[in-house]
């Protein structure tokens, strides 16, 4: 009798240890995936330059043709600019060439 007690004593943390291994896998598999998308979309969008060629959420593209603290200015062709907010831009296709300074190495390189 006192072991049919001891027995069911333990089974009662199995629904506990259940719930708890749920929340673990919903968290691994769904939610800190998805915080690393929006991450990743962020940096992506915070990112753009001029130049740079865009699709759109709504599957546009366009090169950016100015940017200002919330939205940017797609050019879709020659003469026609169309503003849109930062999160609607999906992936960038092309990056702009960016000017840098030479380095050191390419200077040295230059002088001789």
């Amino acid at each position: 009798m006192f072991h049919a007690a001891e027995g069911s004593g333990a089974s009662s943390f199995t629904p506990i240890l259940m719930i708890a291994l749920l929340v673990g896998v919903m968290y691994f598999m769904m939610i800190r995936p998805q915080q690393k998308r929006r991450r990743e979309a962020e940096a992506m969008q915070s990112g753009l330059s001029i130049g740079d060629e865009v699709v759109t959420i709504g599957g546009l593209y366009g090169t950016v043709s100015g940017i200002e603290d919330d939205s940017v200015l797609l050019e879709v062709s020659p003469g026609v600019q169309t503003r849109y907010a930062r999160p609607a831009i999906a992936r960038v296709v092309t990056r702009a060439e960016r000017a840098t300074e030479p380095t050191a190495e390419e200077t040295d390189a230059v002088k001789e």
